[in-house]
């Protein structure tokens, strides 16, 4: 079994709305059809027992290796504890070649699982030893290494639960949520909207300190000491017990707490510098360490935080209570967990000094003994929620302290007896203001209620009813795809949305090019949603990033199909059939919002038949009302675009809207089919977006078919009296539409000059000429500047061989090189002439008509 072209799926795809590791796995003869491997299933079931029931395959009868590659790097993710469900085989029309798809929730670990499955079916058909239990401990490992942490993975839940679409910027915790302007960002437990100065006053015990107490927040005294010495006097000033701790230290690093002896405090200070260099003593509260979480106005969440200890059981060491303590599930040795193990170390020693034991004492029954001084969850800590034991003076006295700081989300720790009361009845006081805070206390507490503060982090950012997405339109079919997204988007800028706009021209940010080339597929659409100028965002969506990597959303507002043609890159990627691009194609229709809509080509019966796949509403649209589909359609009470009397007419039970075609510039007064299409599908998009009709009206008037606004897009030019059409059209249905829209055109003597491109199968690129052979006299082949696999020559003696038997057509030339056939056809054009150049490199041979026509 051999696995090749492992891809990524980001979004979703061909098979499924959940992301996935696809790849293509050949099997040999034998391996087709595992029963016929004696003794294979059963070592394979010995070397993983919970590997899922084979079943034939479909149509195919047996259970091919490829399906067991499946299920073990499914089954292995499971195992692992990953929350995955989807896979699936699917035979190509190659024998031995399938198609395998393994869905993942952390990309690199489904490509390591794709991997150790195929070790273990390696294994199973060599009788070797397959070492489960590691694979399932490099799966566990690396799942925790990538996953998102516990604090920033309960804010993108909260988000997912809200229908907020997420995307993960690094591999560490930095998330934005939303798309375009509306888009926010967090890091960790940080909101994009808090300030680095408020963080770094945080960072500042002592300067957090003077503004709580300016601020009348009751807070213990203390100052800087610059050394050992300067740090007891400070402690003599203040009055003992006292702590030592960083200035600007966080998860407890450093601190030392009830500090009563000048020995104590040398240690404490020593044990500060480890970690910065200014080193603050304060005045030592007695009572409890309490966490209270301020989210903007509110205190949502408080727990008691105990330190790390264990309980005397008067048979086992220390060392021991705490080897048990950590055999708890809970526990990890990270912040992935909700609960961190107990550090035997230096400080453990230290503590348990204090209270005349050693890691080998024995403890009595029911003695606690601490581990730590201080109560952090990061150094084996726990916590006990508290949230509805707070006075609402304590509650008042967080967030004032939040406030002064100017932190949007703040953990404030108070040591008091009790929270019960106010702090200022009980000597006690707060003691830091953290930005960033950890949320795990609060999210899985050891013992209490968890509390729902992810979603008040997200209640925060985004208000009530706000998905923080913004409108979204996709738009995939064979032609007319740029046309239609330019004008979608004009559309959209007319209404004074800033539009963002991806083609296969480049990437468009209000009308500026940012980015130049093929932008169709999902990697330039993520880009777009990404900017924070964008309040609308259209894309052209290709076959080729759809199969490539997915979608890159996970859901639109609108999706519009154009059509589905035969020459649309059949034969590549195992899409054969005009039946398998439409289901590729209807993968946008899948993916629209439930509020959203789908507008559907309804005199393409491919097209048609997607409105079964669409969880939103169907506008239908084409030009003779009376079609089938549309009559159904509006007789339904359904929206629909079509043409009558001249006029675009947009209709839904009484509603209609009408906009002459003489309004629409595009169209030539409605003489040009295709264009009229282009024109209602974006007109249906603009009418799902919620554009007013004036508006889209102003908008399709003054979107002009030029060069600079649609290039290659049946631009028009007047070359000394004849006329020049330059197009991008570069398969049969394609040219069969042009051909159409020029025979509309008077000419005396008509001519095109055309290449092909060479991904396409040899029928389709014949099937051009065949029809330009039908309706033009003159007929010039150049060679594209690339062949895409092509010899030389290849494809231009295919697009010869459609010439064969030409009705029309009486002289052909072979021309090396597309402006040279250019200016060779410019040169015999006389007036009244017209002339059709597909051409190929879009940019630099407008630029050249546009010379010539200058020159004349």
């Amino acid at each position: 079994m051999e696995v090749s072209r492992v891809r990524a799926l980001r979004g979703p795809n061909l098979w499924s709305h959940d992301t996935a590791v696809e790849a293509i796995v050949s099997c040999t003869t034998e391996e087709l059809d595992i029963a016929q491997l004696p003794g294979f299933e059963a070592r394979l079931r010995a070397l993983f027992p919970q590997l899922s029931p084979l079943q034939p395959l479909g149509n195919y009868n047996a259970a091919p290796m490829a399906q067991v590659l499946e299920l073990a790097a499914l089954g292995l993710q499971a195992q692992a504890g990953c929350p995955v469900t989807f896979s699936r085989t699917t035979p190509t029309l190659e024998t031995g070649i399938f198609q395998v798809v393994v869905e993942y929730s952390e990309e690199a670990v489904g490509r390591l699982a794709l991997e150790l499955a195929q070790q273990l079916c390696q294994a199973a058909l060599d009788d070797a030893p397959f070492d489960l239990a590691g694979a399932l401990h490099q799966l566990q490992e690396l799942d925790e290494d990538v996953r998102l942490g516990p604090s920033t993975g309960a804010i993108v839940n909260a988000a997912v639960a809200r229908n907020i679409p997420f995307r993960r910027l690094t591999e560490g915790s930095l998330v934005t949520f939303g798309w375009g302007s509306k888009q926010r960002k967090i890091q960790a437990a940080e909101m994009d909207g808090t300030s680095a100065i408020a963080e770094a006053i945080a960072q500042d015990k002592e300067l957090t300190k003077k503004l709580l107490d300016s601020a009348g927040v009751p807070v213990p005294q203390g100052r800087v000491a610059i050394d050992a010495d300067d740090a007891w006097a400070a402690a003599c000033e203040i009055g003992l017990p006292v702590v030592v701790k960083p200035k600007d230290g966080n998860q407890g690093k450093g601190v030392t707490v009830n500090v009563t002896t000048r020995e104590q405090l040398t240690a404490g200070f020593l044990a500060a510098q480890e970690f910065r260099d200014d080193i603050l003593v304060e005045r030592y509260l007695p009572g409890h360490d309490f966490r209270l979480l301020v989210i903007g106005n509110k205190m949502v969440a408080a727990a008691r935080r105990d330190p790390p200890q264990v309980v005397g059981d008067g048979q086992h060491t220390v060392r021991e209570l705490v080897d048990q303590v950590n055999l708890d599930p809970r526990r990890g040795s990270g912040h992935a967990t909700s609960l961190t193990k107990i550090r035997f170390d230096d400080i453990a020693l230290a503590s348990l000094a204090k209270q005349g034991y050693v890691a080998d004492s024995v403890p009595p029954v029911g003695k606690r003994v601490i581990l730590r001084n201080n109560a952090n969850l990061s150094t084996g800590g726990s916590a006990t929620d508290v949230t509805v034991d707070v006075h609402p003076e304590v509650a008042a006295r967080a967030v004032a302290a939040a406030h002064m700081v100017g932190l949007d989300i703040c953990g404030v720790d108070v040591v008091s007896d009790s929270i019960l009361k106010p702090l200022e009845e009980q000597n006690a006081g707060i003691v830091e203001v953290n930005a960033a805070p950890g949320l795990r206390m609060h999210l899985a507490p050891s013992f209490g209620k968890p509390r729902p503060v992810g979603e008040a982090i997200i209640a925060a950012m985004f208000a009530e009813g706000d998905d923080g997405r913004i409108p979204v339109v996709a738009v995939t079919g064979t032609n007319g795809k740029t046309t239609t997204v330019r004008l979608i988007a004009h559309l959209l800028t007319a209404s004074g949305l800033r539009t963002g706009m991806t083609n296969t021209d480049g990437v468009y940010i209000e009308g500026r090019q940012i980015d130049s080339g093929d932008c169709s597929g999902p990697r330039s659409a993520r880009n777009v949603l990404l900017h924070p100028d964008v309040d609308a965002a259209v894309f052209e969506t290709a076959r080729g990033g759809m199969l490539r990597e997915g979608l890159a959303f996970d859901r639109c507002q609108v999706a519009v199909v154009t059509n589905i043609g035969a020459g649309d890159h059949l034969g590549l990627n195992y899409i054969t059939t005009v039946e398998d691009l439409a289901v590729l194609k209807r993968v946008i229709v899948q993916n629209v919002a439930d509020s959203g809509v789908a507008v559907l080509n309804a005199t393409d019966p491919a097209v048609a038949r997607m409105a079964k796949n669409c969880s939103g509403t169907v506008t239908f649209f084409a030009a003779d009302k009376t079609h089938p589909v549309m009559a159904t359609h509006r007789a339904q009470g359904n929206r629909v675009v079509y043409v009558e009397d001249g006029k675009l007419v947009a209709a839904q039970g009484k509603e209609r809207h009408e906009i002459p075609l003489s309004q629409v510039p595009i169209t030539r007064n409605g003489a040009i089919g295709f264009q009229v299409d282009n024109v209602m599908a974006s007109l249906a998009a603009a009418w799902a977006v919620g554009l007013d009709w004036k508006t889209i009206a102003l908008g399709l008037k003054t979107f002009a078919n030029e060069a600079d606004n649609a290039p290659g897009r049946f631009n028009v030019f007047d070359y000394k009296g004849a006329t020049l059409i330059a197009d991008y059209g570069h398969n049969p249905d394609a040219i069969l539409a042009l051909v159409q829209a020029v025979e509309s055109m008077p000419a005396k003597r008509r001519s095109v000059v055309i290449s092909g491109a060479g991904d396409r199968r040899d029928e389709d690129i014949r099937q051009q000429t065949e029809i330009l052979g039908a309706a033009f006299d003159d007929v010039l082949l150049y060679q594209d500047q690339c062949q895409r696999g092509r010899a030389d020559g290849e494809v231009v003696a295919l697009l010869r061989q459609g010439l064969n038997g030409a009705k029309r057509t009486s002289h052909i030339d072979e021309i090396n090189g597309e402006f040279v056939a250019i200016d060779k056809a410019l040169a015999r054009l006389g007036e009244g002439d017209l002339c059709l150049i597909l051409i190929d490199q879009v940019e630099e041979a407008l630029a050249h008509i546009a010379k010539r026509v200058a020159e004349a």
